[in-house]
């Protein structure tokens, strides 16, 4: 499977990493464009899942450091900011059997394999979606499809500055997770750029094991 990757810079404001999402969603269906994944670092903000329980935002979301969108995806809570990788990988999931757990797992998977690269020892834990390093959460993943064209995706913490966020909120609405980063973990600088360019070639390898799977 072929994924062309797309380095968009520091600062994205969220409204126009969606639209530009958005945007190679229709282009993928109307057979213009071929599968895509954006790396940027948001400017600060906080997004949630189209859901009733918003606990995970705190009780009131009018005295957090940051604005909160509202998406299409699953999942509570999450913090994008300065950083921290966000991934929107953006590709018809059909040839991959249509099974967004498979997906999941394959995202999973491309960035625990760039994080070994680092010398950091990331790995899953049983019945929460997401990267950790033992109990510490690392990265976090929320998908969203439209006509099994897939939307958002993974943020992972990179540099320590990418922490200061999750301090308002409870992140994923998991009660007392403690969240890392991968420089606190390789204790050296990371290039949030480098990282992405790592990223997208393992999650290509991934996506295209899951595809001759099906």
């Amino acid at each position: 499977m072929q994924l062309e990757h797309h380095w968009l810079g520091q600062g994205v404001d969220y409204q126009e990493g969606l639209e530009k999402q958005q945007a190679i969603v229709q282009q993928i269906l109307d057979g213009t464009s071929g599968n895509q994944m954006l790396s940027l670092e948001h400017a600060p903000v906080y997004t949630i899942g189209r859901t009733r329980d918003q606990t995970s935002l705190g009780e009131n979301t009018a005295m957090l450091p940051h604005p909160v969108v509202e998406i299409n995806r699953g999942g509570q809570a999450t913090y994008h900011g300065p950083g921290q990788l966000t991934g929107y990988p953006i590709l018809n999931l059909q040839p991959l059997g249509r099974d967004l757990h498979a997906y999941i797992r394959a995202i999973e998977e491309a960035l625990i394999i760039t994080c070994a690269e680092y010398d950091v020892p990331a790995g899953r834990r049983d019945g929460l979606t997401g990267v950790w390093v033992e109990n510490r959460k690392l990265a976090s993943i929320g998908v969203g499809v439209r006509r099994w064209i897939s939307m958002h995706g993974f943020a992972i913490n990179i540099t320590k500055e990418s922490l200061t966020g999750f301090l308002s909120i409870t992140p994923c609405g998991i009660a007392g997770v403690s969240m890392t980063s991968v420089e606190s973990e390789c204790g050296r600088e990371v290039s949030v750029e480098v990282f992405a360019e790592r990223c997208s070639l393992h999650l290509t390898d991934t996506l295209a094991a899951l595809e001759k799977a099906e």
